[in-house]
């Protein structure tokens, strides 16, 4: 995933919003381009909003893949994961983001913004768009994820 005319989703609640802004700088140092579909502030909203219109872009092809953020990062997952064209994958170690890219082709990082450090977040941000995709007998079973 290391294209860098491919434009990057961002997504987040305001428990992922603090993260989400690093993760931006980073983004920008790289020479990374990325759209941010919010929220824009820690005033509290609801993960579903911005999920979707960042499940909605990666699978109209206006981003190539995304980066979503809530507290725990599990609901904000589930909400991109009802998109037929999504496989968000929930890390909190760089590993789980390579092992999310190398076997599952993962088109979505999801982190849990209250349980991971910054710079952890950088780390596995930059683990999940510099790993690609196996393929082989993983892409045996990513065919059996349905797209319709």
């Amino acid at each position: 995933m290391d294209n860098k005319s491919a434009i990057i989703g961002l997504a987040c609640d305001h428990a992922g919003y603090e993260l989400k802004e690093y993760i931006k700088g980073v983004l920008d140092e790289k020479g990374l381009p990325y759209k941010d579909f919010g929220c824009y502030s820690a005033e509290s909203v609801d993960y579903p909003d911005y999920a979707h219109p960042l499940a909605n872009a990666i699978e109209n092809g206006e981003c190539k893949c995304g980066i979503a953020i809530c507290g725990s990062g599990n609901g904000i997952s589930m909400a991109l994961n009802k998109h037929q064209g999504i496989r968000a994958a929930l890390c909190w170690t760089p590993e789980l983001a390579a092992l999310a890219r190398q076997h599952n082709d993962a088109n979505v990082l999801s982190m849990p913004g209250r349980f991971i450090t910054k710079e952890t977040g950088k780390e596995i941000t930059e683990t999940f768009l510099s790993t690609d995709f196996e393929g082989g007998r993983h892409q045996r079973r990513v065919d059996k994820i349905p797209v319709h």
